[in-house]
């Protein structure tokens, strides 16, 4: 079937539903490894705590690439997984703040992370089930603007709370996490829910062409293990473009996750000079970092603008290497800086480079895929985001305590110096739409 080409203003609703999504990533990028030491936890402890989140969605996505690709009924093939993710991260971010002890709070972030991918690996697939090859790049950008807009409100929430509308700790309230990251996390509930039901309701999906075969399909691909071999299959037959996509990610989302792991404390530590996470320098350094992560989030949302003409200038490739080489500067350029609005700065590269990360990747991997499998192919891909993530959690903390020292700011550079290694690796990728224009 031939796409018809969307409006802005239909690209724009169908990805709107990102806006949410990002509220629940970003909230907990933010906030979670504070909570984790407000809660009490050192720093070698944070990344066994931050398991949960990439073993789930190593779980999670494959599963449910698969089962959307496979699903039709009054709600489409995608948006019934945005509405059931949506319910249940929700109600996980009302939850969330107000737990008492490590494990419940490394529990709660689990399920908080499962719902997530829930909602969100159907929304790439989504792109390339409802744009043409000509508007995916544009697709997948609008995506990144929504992701950048969505962590720019959600990183800053609590210093805004604090400085703009003066709240304070309510007298005698005794519980670890503030009330400004509680309240945060609340709105970012009811943000993420009404987010991706204006998503559903505005943005309906094409049936299959032919109803009769799809469902005689579905009813062979159904069951437990005809999924498993079904996905087993798909891993065998990976397109050679997602194979050399696939070591680029890894390096970038390592990166990404040493930052997301340490900024915000290390800004607390070493730039407010707090080391109680009780003093109220720690509370502010915690709170500015949330104000760089909205920084960078900022940045995303302003270049998402720039990058499907810039890759139709230079092409993906060129553009996504570029990227990541400007958030390996700015992430290693985080040990110069001693003053706190100096920092700012530091981010820029890094919105380059996450935005690029949201988009480029995405659009080059869509050229590739077979239709009937674009679900679970977008599941698969996540692999190469979520492996590196399990390994920061499982050794990062005895890095951190035999190499670094605890010394936040060296997983930073780390970080960037990840970022620079997946640069390297972006020159083995050929872009699929590269080939096609050739051969034509």
């Amino acid at each position: 079937m031939r796409k018809p080409n969307r409006s802005f203003w239909q690209i724009w609703n169908m990805s709107f539903g990102f806006l949410g999504i990002q509220f629940g990533w970003g909230l907990q990028m933010a906030n979670m490894s504070a909570i984790y030491e407000y809660l009490g936890a050192r720093a070698d402890q944070i990344p066994i705590l931050w398991l949960a989140a990439p073993l789930t969605g190593l779980l999670i996505q494959p599963i449910i690439g698969h089962a959307s690709d496979n699903t039709w009924g009054p709600l489409g093939r995608r948006r019934p997984y945005f509405l059931a993710g949506a319910i249940l991260s929700s109600l996980m971010l009302l939850l969330m703040p107000n737990c008492a002890s490590l494990w419940m709070a490394a529990g709660m972030l689990w399920i908080l992370d499962a719902s997530i991918n829930v909602s969100m690996e159907p929304f790439r697939a989504f792109v390339a089930d409802i744009l043409p090859e000509g508007q995916r790049t544009r697709g997948f950008a609008m995506q990144s603007l929504f992701i950048g807009l969505g962590a720019v409100i959600a990183s800053a929430l609590p210093w805004l709370l604090t400085n703009v509308f003066h709240m304070n700790q309510v007298v005698g309230d005794m519980r670890a996490v503030p009330t400004t990251v509680r309240i945060s996390f609340y709105i970012g509930a009811a943000a993420y829910m009404s987010a991706v039901v204006w998503t559903i309701v505005t943005t309906p999906e094409y049936p299959p062409e032919d109803m009769e075969a799809f469902r005689r399909a579905k009813s062979r691909k159904a069951g437990l293990m005809a999924s498993a071999k079904e996905i087993l299959a798909a891993v065998k037959d990976t397109p050679e473009t997602m194979r050399r996509l696939g070591p680029v990610q890894l390096f970038t989302w390592l990166g990404l996750f040493c930052m997301w792991l340490y900024f915000p404390v290390a800004v607390a530590h070493n730039v407010f000079g707090a080391n109680d996470p009780g003093s109220p320098n720690y509370k502010a350094g915690i709170e500015w970092g949330g104000v760089c992560f909205a920084a960078y989030s900022a940045v995303c949302f302003a270049f998402s603008f720039v990058l499907p003409g810039l890759a139709k200038a230079i092409g993906r490739k060129k553009t996504h290497t570029a990227c990541l080489l400007c958030g390996a500067v700015g992430l290693m350029s985080v040990v110069l800086m001693h003053n706190k609005y100096m920092l700012l700065f530091t981010m820029v590269g890094v919105g380059i480079a996450w935005a690029s990360t949201l988009s480029m990747p995405y659009a080059m991997l869509a050229a590739s895929l077979p239709p009937e499998r674009t679900g679970v192919y977008m599941g698969i891909f996540n692999f190469f985001v979520v492996t590196p993530e399990i390994l920061a959690s499982l050794f990062f903390g005895w890095i951190m305590t035999h190499f670094l020292h605890n010394n936040r700011i060296y997983a930073i550079i780390a970080g960037g110096v990840c970022m620079l290694v997946a640069a390297g690796l972006m020159q083995r990728v050929t872009d699929p739409r590269t080939l096609s224009v050739q051969d034509l």
